[in-house]
């Protein structure tokens, strides 16, 4: 994903321990997050329910990436307030056009 979107003009910042995303987010300010559903310690639906709870980082667009693909999981990311759901694998344009709906270029 970073290759992608680095070729595509974004700048990306890759987090590998969910249990510093909070701390890495108030760091960077990013204007999107791209988050994994399976990740240890902590899944992506626990994590953006957290970040969409907190009212430092509510505004910031978190799209889920997944190999989850029934349409449960994409109506339970939703609930915990994802703004987008990209299916893994994808085509970079799939990956790039779920940014660009949320933050333009």
């Amino acid at each position: 994903m970073q290759a992608v979107l680095d070729k595509a003009g974004y700048m990306s910042v890759p987090v590998h321990d969910p249990m510093r995303l909070e701390q890495m987010i108030a760091m960077e300010r990013p204007n999107l997050i791209l988050m994994d559903v399976v990740m240890p310690q902590r899944n992506g639906f626990q994590a953006c329910r957290e970040l969409k709870g907190n009212a430092e980082f509510s505004r910031i667009p978190v799209v889920m990436v997944s190999s989850k693909n029934t349409e449960s999981d994409k109506f339970w990311a939703k609930q915990q307030g994802a703004d987008g759901y990209v299916v893994k694998p994808f085509t970079n344009e799939e990956l790039l056009g779920a940014v660009r709906g949320l933050v333009g270029k």
